[in-house]
This record gives C-alpha cells, sequence and structure tokens, in this order.
C-alpha cells in the first residue's frame, strides 16, 4: 500500500492497524511517514503520536498524551477546530481543516489536519485516527502573493492603473478592479468584446484607430501604446493612455494578448492649463518692452524676447548660447570700469540663490553704440531643490533716463548757486532732489532728505492751504504763496513758495517743482514796520481822544475846586464828594497825559543826562520798596555815555519797566540792571529797521520771572493791552514807553522764555561827538586767513558774520546747529583755529557742543554768542570753559575785536 504527505487512505491504515500480523511492518512504517499520525479514544484524548506529529507541533510524544496535544492549538484557532471536530462526530463524517500549532519556542506552524473514526466489531466509536501536514510554506506563499496582489491594487489605485488579460486560445478574460473603475464599469459585470466595449467608451473620434491598433496587437501581436478619449458617464470627456502587448507559446503562436489602461485625466487638464499658461506667458513677454532672456544652470542662454534683441542689437539666434562670461559681451559699470562677466547679475543669482536687483550696466552693441540697461535677475528652482535649475532675468533701456540724469546733474550744479531752495516730489510728496540751499535753509542733509515725504520733514501740521496748494497746482500747472515750514532744529520759518508741476513725455502729471525763498526776515521786517504803524495810528486815535477828555475834563476839574467856595462849611459829606471828584477830574488827566505822551512824545526838558545816575536812584527804590524775595543786581560800567533827554520820562520808562519785572515774580527772584555802550552798524541796522548807524546807551533790564508766551509778545506795546489782573494794570505803562523813547530816537528790543524770565533792552542814542566806534575801528586788527567755524541756528546770522569775517581776511566754516558743527569740527580739526557758537540752539544747545568739542580737543579756542545777555548766559557759557563771550546783537567792532583777542591771547 501506497502512502503520500498529501493524501492518506486513513480506512485502508486501520485495516492495517487491526491486522496484528503486520504489527511490526506497520510500525516501522508509520515512523517514517512524512505527515504527522495521531490516534485518540472517543473522549478526544491522545493516545498516539508518530515522531513526525512531534516534529511538526514541537511537543514530544508524552507531552501530547491525554488533553496535552490541545494545548499547543494556536489560541486564535483552538475553539474553531473542536467546534468542527465535534460537528465531524455527531456528523459521523471525515473532520478536514487548516489550523496553526503554536511550538512552546514560540514558532507558530500551520497545518492541514483530518481524521476519521475508529469503529470496534459491534459499529462503536472506540477512538479517532488523524494525520496533519505541515502546510506553513504554502501558507507564507499564498500569504506573499495576497499581499502582492493587494499592494498591485493598491498601486493601480493611487497611479489609477487597471490592468487586463486576455487567453488568445480560450478566450477567457481578466480584468483588475481598478480597469473596471477607469472604463466605468462594475467589477463583476460581463467583460464584453472589443468591438462591443470600443463602441461603448471610445470617443467617436478615436474609435477607427483604436480597433485597428488592437486588432493588430491579437492577430498580429503588433504592440502599441497611444492615448485614447473616453465617454464618461456624465458626458465629459476623460483621457486614459493604453498600453497593448502579447505573449507567445513556444512554438511563437500568440496565446495571450495584456496591457495597461491609466486614467491621465488629471494630467492632461495640467497640461492643457500649462500649455494655455505658457502661450499666456509667451504673449506677455513678446509685448514687454522690457528685454527677458532665459538662462538654463550653467548661465548659458535658451530663450530671449523681441525686446531683448532689440535693446541688445543682437538677434535671437547670436544671443541663444552665450553666458554671461562670453567675450563677446563688452560691458562696463557706471563708472567706466570693466564690469567682469561672473559679476553679471545672472551668474550672481545662479551662484548665490538669491535674487540681483536694480543693478546698472554699460553695454556696447556691435555697431558701437553704448546702451545702459536696468537689469534684475531672479533664480529658478526645482520643487524641493535648494540649488537653481536657472535663472530669468528682466532689463530695460535706461540710455535716455541716464542723460536725463546727467543733464540733470549738470543743471543740478547751476542750481547749487541759486540762494532758493529747490525740491522736487512726486505726486505722492516723497522728495527725489533738492539742492543744495535747500539744505542750508531747512538744516538737513541731501542724504537725510531723499526718499522722504515734504509733509514729514518741512511741516509742523498738514494745513488746508497746503491741500488747497496741491489740488490747484495739479489743476491748473502751478500755484504760489506763502508757506509757514519748519526746520531740522524745529525753527518756524516762512518761504515765498513756487510750484510747477512736471510732465512726462505722455503729458502726465509725473512731478511738482517747488522753488522756495526764505522771507523769515523780511516778514520780521515787515511785522516791525506794520507794529510802528498800528503804534503810529493808534497814537493818532489816542491824541484826538485825549484831546477831547481834556476838554471835558477842564470844566469838572474847575467846577470841583470852585464848587467848595459856594456851597456851605456845614456839609461834610458834600466836601468830601467835592475832593473825591476833583481828585478823579486829576487821575483821569494824568491818564490823559500820560496818552498825549504815548501820541505825541511829549517832549518835555531834555538836558545832557548821565543814565547810570538814573540807574542807581532807581536801584536804590528798588530794593527800599520791593518784596524781600526780589533781589536787585546792577551792572553800570563807569565810563557809560551820556544822552540827551528828559530825565522825568526817562525816569518814568525805566521804573515802569522795574515795576513791570517785580509784578512778573510774584514768588520772588531776581532782577539785573545793566547799561552798556554799544554801536551799532550797518549790519544791525539790516536786521531792526528802527535802529540808526551810530553810538548808543543800552539800558537792559532782566527778571527771571514767568515770561512771555511767545504769541503776545509783539502785543505788549499796544495801548491799553495787559497780561494782569482787572484793576491791576491800565495797559498803557509800555506803550507810554516805547512812545518816550522813540521821541528821543531810540527803540526797545524784547525777549522772553517761558518759566524762565524777560529781558527788555532800551536803546538811547549817545551825544558824544567822538564815537567809541571810532576808537574801535583803529583797534581792529585784521585776520591773518585764520579759519573760524561759525555755528548758529539762525542762516542769517551765519551769513552776515561770515560775510564780516571774510571782508576781514578770515576764513570761515558755517554750521546751523551743533551737530553739524561736530561733524565739521572732526572732518577739519587740524585747520579750524577758533570756534564762533550761539549758546541756544533747539538742536544741540551751545553747552552740549562746546563740551562735545572740548571732549575732541581740550585746546579749541570757543566764543559764545548769547541774545541774552542775562546773569544766568554768561554764568552758562562762562561755566564751559569758554575763551570769550558776544552778546547779541552785537558790532563788527565787537566781533572782530574779540576774535582777535582770543587767537592773539597765547
Amino acid at each position: 500500500m501506497h502512502f503520500n504527505a498529501d493524501n492518506v487512505d486513513l480506512l485502508a491504515l486501520n485495516k492495517v492497524i487491526n491486522t496484528t500480523s503486520a504489527e511490526e511492518c506497520f510500525r516501522l512504517l508509520i515512523n517514517h511517514v512524512p505527515v504527522g499520525i495521531f490516534q485518540t479514544d472517543n473522549q478526544g484524548k491522545c493516545v498516539f503520536v508518530n515522531p513526525r506529529w512531534s516534529e511538526i507541533t514541537g511537543i514530544s510524544s508524552e507531552e501530547a498524551m491525554g488533553e496535552g496535544w490541545a494545548k499547543t492549538l494556536h489560541p486564535e484557532d483552538k475553539e474553531e477546530v473542536f467546534r468542527q471536530w465535534y460537528d465531524a462526530a455527531a456528523q459521523g463524517r471525515e473532520f478536514a481543516m487548516e489550523y496553526r500549532f503554536c511550538t512552546p519556542s514560540g514558532k507558530v506552524t500551520w497545518v492541514f489536519g483530518n481524521a476519521v473514526a475508529i469503529y470496534n466489531q459491534i459499529g462503536e466509536i472506540t477512538g479517532y485516527l488523524g494525520t496533519i501536514t505541515d502546510i506553513t510554506q504554502r501558507k507564507q506563499v499564498e500569504e506573499q502573493l495576497r499581499r502582492t496582489e493587494m499592494l498591485l491594487q493598491e498601486a493601480q489605485r493611487i497611479a489609477k492603473m487597471g490592468s487586463w488579460s486576455t487567453d488568445l486560445t480560450t478566450n477567457e478574460k481578466w480584468w483588475s478592479e481598478q480597469y473596471y473603475r477607469i472604463i466605468n464599469l462594475n467589477p463583476g459585470d460581463a467583460i464584453p468584446d472589443v468591438a462591443t466595449l470600443i463602441d461603448k467608451i471610445v470617443h467617436p473620434e478615436d474609435r477607427d484607430r483604436i480597433y485597428q491598433l488592437v486588432m493588430a496587437c491579437i492577430e498580429q501581436g503588433i504592440p502599441y501604446e497611444t492615448e485614447v478619449r473616453l465617454l464618461r458617464a456624465d458626458d465629459t470627456i476623460g483621457y486614459v493612455f493604453m498600453c497593448g502587448r502579447v505573449e507567445r507559446d513556444s512554438q511563437g503562436n500568440l496565446r495571450r494578448y495584456y496591457g495597461i489602461t491609466q486614467d491621465i485625466s488629471e494630467y492632461k487638464q495640467i497640461e492643457l492649463e500649462l500649455r494655455e499658461n505658457k502661450e499666456r506667458y509667451c504673449s506677455v513677454v513678446k509685448s514687454m518692452h522690457e528685454g527677458i532672456v532665459i538662462h538654463q544652470a550653467d548661465g548659458t542662454i535658451i530663450s530671449c524676447n523681441a525686446s531683448a534683441e532689440k535693446i541688445l542689437g543682437l538677434s535671437a539666434e547670436q544671443i541663444k548660447g552665450r553666458t554671461s562670461v562670453d567675450p563677446c559681451w563688452k560691458t562696463i559699470h557706471e563708472d567706466g570700469s570693466p564690469f567682469p562677466g561672473e559679476n553679471h547679475p545672472a551668474m550672481i543669482a545662479l551662484h548665490t540663490g538669491k535674487p540681483c536687483s536694480d543693478t546698472v550696466m554699460g553695454i556696447h552693441k556691435p555697431n558701437g553704440e553704448l546702451t545702459w540697461i536696468l537689469i534684475n535677475s531672479e533664480p529658478l528652482f526645482l520643487p524641493g531643490e535648494t540649488i537653481p535649475s536657472g535663472a530669468v532675468t528682466s532689463f530695460s533701456d535706461i540710455t535716455q533716463r541716464k542723460l536725463a540724469e546727467e543733464k540733470i546733474a549738470q543743471q543740478a550744479q547751476l542750481l547749487d548757486i541759486t540762494t532758493d531752495a529747490i525740491l522736487v516730489t512726486n505726486l505722492d510728496g516723497y522728495i527725489s532732489y533738492c539742492n543744495r540751499s535747500a539744505e542750508l535753509i531747512y538744516g538737513w542733509k541731501k542724504q537725510e532728505i531723499i526718499g522722504k515725504t515734504a509733509n514729514a520733514l518741512l511741516y509742523a501740521e498738514i494745513s488746508l492751504e497746503l491741500e488747497e496748494a496741491l489740488h490747484k497746482v495739479v489743476e491748473t500747472g502751478s500755484w504760489q504763496g506763502e508757506l509757514h515750514k519748519v526746520t531740522k532744529t524745529g525753527k518756524n520759518i516762512i518761504v515765498a513758495s513756487r510750484w510747477t508741476l512736471v510732465r512726462d513725455e505722455a503729458g502726465n502729471p509725473e512731478a511738482i517743482l517747488t522753488v522756495d525763498t526764505d522771507i523769515t526776515q523780511k516778514k520780521q521786517l515787515e511785522n516791525q514796520f506794520l507794529r510802528t504803524q498800528r503804534l503810529e495810528s493808534l497814537g493818532t486815535l489816542a491824541s484826538g481822544v485825549a484831546h477831547d477828555l481834556n476838554n471835558i475834563l477842564t470844566p469838572i476839574l474847575a467846577i470841583a475846586q470852585l464848587l467848595p467856595l459856594k456851597l456851605s462849611s456845614q456839609e461834610p459829606d458834600c466836601s468830601e464828594m467835592l475832593v473825591m471828584l476833583e481828585n478823579s477830574a486829576k487821575r483821569g488827566a494824568s491818564i490823559v497825559k500820560q496818552i498825549l505822551t504815548f501820541a505825541r512824545g511829549n517832549e518835555g526838558k531834555r538836558t545832557v543826562l548821565q543814565v547810570k545816575h538814573l540807574l542807581k536812584d532807581i536801584e536804590q527804590f528798588a530794593k527800599g520798596t520791593f518784596a524781600k524775595s526780589i533781589a536787585i543786581q546792577r551792572n553800570i560800567p563807569q565810563d557809560l555815555l551820556t544822552i540827551s533827554a528828559d530825565p522825568t520820562q526817562i525816569y518814568q520808562v525805566l521804573m515802569n519797566l522795574v515795576v513791570n519785572a517785580r509784578d512778573a515774580m510774584p514768588n520772588g527772584g531776581t532782577i539785573t540792571i545793566a547799561a552798556q555802550n554799544q554801536y551799532i552798524d550797518e549790519s544791525y541796522t539790516r536786521m531792526n529797521i528802527e535802529a540808526k548807524v551810530g553810538n548808543y546807551v543800552v539800558v537792559i533790564i532782566t527778571d527771571t520771572g514767568t515770561g512771555i508766551p511767545a504769541k503776545i509778545i509783539e502785543r505788549v506795546f499796544e495801548p491799553f493791552f495787559t497780561t494782569k489782573e482787572p484793576g491791576k494794570g491800565t495797559g498803557l505803562g509800555l506803550s507810554t514807553a516805547i512812545g518816550i523813547v522813540k521821541n528821543h530816537g531810540g527803540f526797545i528790543e524784547v525777549s522772553s522764555q517761558l518759566g524762565k524770565g524777560s529781558q527788555f533792552k532800551v536803546y538811547l542814542p549817545s551825544t558824544q561827538e567822538t564815537t567809541v566806534e571810532a576808537a574801535q575801528e583803529n583797534a581792529v586788527q585784521i585776520g591773518n586767513s585764520e579759519l573760524i567755524l561759525v555755528v548758529d541756528d539762525e542762516p542769517a546770522i551765519c551769513e552776515i558774520i561770515k560775510t564780516t569775517l571774510e571782508s576781514h581776511n578770515f576764513n570761515v566754516f558755517t554750521a546751523v546747529d551743533g551737530i553739524e558743527a561736530i561733524s565739521t569740527y572732526v572732518q577739519n580739526q587740524k585747520k579750524i583755529h577758533l570756534v564762533l557758537i550761539d549758546m541756544m540752539m533747539q538742536e544741540m544747545d551751545g553747552a552740549r557742543t562746546i563740551m562735545t568739542l572740548q571732549q575732541l580737543n581740550p585746546q579749541v579756542q570757543i566764543i559764545a554768542m548769547s541774545g541774552l545777555a542775562s546773569t544766568e548766559a554768561l554764568a552758562q557759557a562762562a561755566g564751559t570753559g569758554i575763551q570769550g563771550f558776544l552778546a547779541k546783537p552785537f558790532t563788527k567792532s565787537d566781533l572782530l575785536n574779540t576774535i582777535n583777542g582770543v587767537l592773539n591771547s597765547d
């Protein structure tokens, strides 16, 4: 009898076992068969296993006895094995199933097991005889095949690719699940023949072509690859790629037709969009005025547009294939030096992977013509790459712009000569040009101005007038008027501004040309003149009023003096009222007298007067009557010149100023009474229309009080104007004072700082014929070409001092603030002999500037200037360790003698 591992005849084996005569032969056989054999009793308890069974399950025969064999069943299969075992026994049929054993070492073994019942002679089941066959390798192959099929299906799903096959001998057809989806059929549907399928799913225009390709492949074995349009269920058109092949048998006969079909609808859509985008891109590039060239990774030009040909003077064939390092290119920098090819923007973009923008290059065309171009180059990257795969370069012809810039530069040199500030702004207000005078007037350096907006730099606020000016210049092409602007230091200036609209070649508004003339000093002089006219008009009016009041007061005063003689002395109340009436009339007459003094300058009796004696009397009066919290200081030289004046009126003027100073210090402070001789020259008269050339005695009353607000300082000399509380002042004191001083040929200057105090300077012409200036002129020394640095935030003062010094053989640098002064000094330290600096600058005051200069050079020679010639100003200047001090305004002699004194002090 023959046994094999896959199919054991268990009934025959049972007969052998019952034949005792063959027992020994059976034992030999059973120990060597390639299948595991086991036997159980009728309760399923193991009574025998052969060696092969132990090899497969991994347990010994002793361990398998009884219920031990069941312990090695895989936990996931155990319940099912017993269920099917009992079902087979109950139904009297053979048990057969695939299940797993799990060996003690953890190894899992797949087996195919079967068993049959063993009957005795009377038909009773006495046990079961079975076999197990190791099918682990087969199961692994099946699992691998299953995974491969699953991966294939997943790959086809992801790739949207289906496969198919037809046995040409049996006509048996097979389609993958994905192929069903691609052609819009359900898996399991009947597979139609080729002609029917083509008529059903292929676009009518493609049917004949596809049918011929398929039949040629099936009948002649000709392979094909093609794209096909399919009709979808939603009436849209899909695209697929088809590839067909045949397989031949060993005799060369066609045996199998197979292939793949891939859905490429998305790719076709992307391809269509790319083609449309490319067409649009090409249209845009062709129509651009800028030249466009495309470089590959090594810099070789592979494409260019028509504008590139025109700008470079080369044909597309001549441009393509070149790189930036090609010696045919003749390129230069703006300064005329060679422009190496490796430094061209395209090469930089390719080497660095970063854009290279706004590069100006000159290129010589084949005909020798020089063309200037502005270049921008961008690197191109493939997805996920960090190294450029190419670059795109655009460039525009700026030759005309360069020529215009050169012309503008030439014109700019001419514009720098003018004293007017010239600015060019675009329509959004951004400044693109300014001349040297704009820097001087506004205090900003050119590099600080360019690119900024005029509104931000030059205006404290955007007024309605400014908006109207912009609207008008755009509408009419021009505008002119006066504007209030601010300098870098915050100083307010007034300019006469002329705006002109600049248009481009097409006539479109492009920019605004602004020409500003600084008329601040002119306006100040006009205001002085208008104030003088206003005071004269008020004087005329006041004179008429005073005359009428005198006519009214005269009979009132006379009647008040006569009535006591007429009335009975028994009426004391009437007498008191008459006295009150007389006193009031006299007081009114006194006020009228002040008005007449203001109006006509009631001359009174004039005599040669020593002002210092009046000042000493006023000092004694103040010390004796003012509060102890007010300190009185005096600074009066012994050589003070004499004046021709009415002593009473001058005393009234000076006393009024001292009393006003006291009233300005309710909490105490210091009043300084000072005087000095001063010669006023022509330079000074240009800054004050009330001044005349000659010698003056200047009386200076300074307080440390509350100060006068800037908005009302121009009105302090108006009649009846007062800042005092009602009942504490008539408002005639200062108006009377200025009337008296003007009547004496003099004038008054006032300066004030809120919270720091005020200063009044009374200028009275001297009567002495021998002028101080004559003596001073003889003492003035001419300079020896020394370089003087003049620092003042008033451009007019800088210019006057510069002119004066240069006319006396000095060289001059000027600066409008401390920062510019320091910068100029650092650059010219070895050349500058002396620094003349104002103490009251806004951007960086004189004291801080002086300290910085002394840190740079401890031996620097410095003269300080101040318009507030107070003790505080002198102390501040002296505290900085300067070599000299000038109180503004000063004469030419004061300036030259002070400078020469410092320079010759060594």
